[in-house]
């Protein structure tokens, strides 16, 4: 891909050298807190994806530093071929300022040019600003809900797929016609046109703080993902409505490829 600079300095590239990709495996591990080898990201891996049509992209700052890092590849799913984003990772001194979007508009340019016109990619459901940044910023859609995607307990993922044709035009504002309480918490409800779901907007401090409580709200927003997107609904919005509870919106599919 192109290398662009931005009115902020920042400047999208597709990493292409060892040294490079050893910087990456730094930040992935330095932003994950990762010290098991299990765990590591193998720079070899990185330059295999470049060279087979993957994506491994990045963003540096005004000093060339790496400071945030994408990487993907051509997957399929049986029936439809569709670039596969692994992970998307930003410096922690740098979130906050757009450079996720960076990240998927740089995959976005890999993955067209060797043919793809869809993204999928995985995210935590319980991580509310993630979902709001995937489904109402990208305008991709949640359409399949994995339990324990990662063979461990807490690692249950929504698949989200994003329409790569539709261009980089942000969604119109939304707002929450809802007003849930904690007694939503995991509970679907609203009508067939447009059904909600209610979680804690910050689950990490209520497991911290009332383990219990968000053990019961795990199983129930589990339940209702695998439910509601079981149907062939999708998810089509995430909005934080007040300090403790974010909603979930979901749609028909066919929403999936409005972007």
């Amino acid at each position: 891909m192109t290398a662009q600079r931005t009115a902020g300095g920042f400047c999208t590239v597709t990493l292409t050298t060892p040294a490079q990709f050893a910087e990456a495996a730094a930040l992935y591990r330095a932003v994950f807190g990762y010290q098991h080898p299990d765990y590591a990201l193998n720079p070899r891996l990185l330059g295999a994806l470049v060279a087979n049509g993957g994506s491994v992209v990045g963003v540096l700052d005004t000093a060339d530093r790496l400071v945030a890092l994408a990487y993907g590849f051509c997957g399929t799913d049986g029936l439809n071929l569709y670039h596969y984003s692994q992970t998307a990772v930003v410096a922690a001194d740098q979130q906050g300022l757009g450079l996720g979007r960076l990240l998927k508009r740089a995959q976005r340019e890999v993955a067209l040019a060797n043919g793809m016109t869809s993204m999928r990619w995985t995210y935590d459901p319980f991580q509310t600003r993630n979902a709001h940044f995937n489904l109402d910023v990208l305008g991709a859609r949640g359409r399949w809900f994995k339990p324990d995607l990662y063979g461990e307990p807490g690692t249950d993922r929504v698949v989200v797929e994003w329409d790569l044709r539709g261009g980089d035009q942000p969604n119109l504002p939304r707002t929450s016609p809802v007003e849930p309480t904690e007694a939503d918490w995991g509970i679907p409800a609203g009508d067939g046109d447009e059904l909600w779901l209610a979680l804690p907007a910050d689950f990490a401090a209520l497991s911290a703080t009332r383990p219990d409580v968000a053990d019961q709200v795990r199983r129930d927003v589990r339940s209702a993902f695998a439910d509601l997107l079981g149907k062939g609904l999708v998810a089509i919005s995430c909005l934080r409505v007040d300090a403790d509870t974010a909603v979930y919106f979901f749609g028909p599919a066919q929403e999936a490829t409005d972007v």
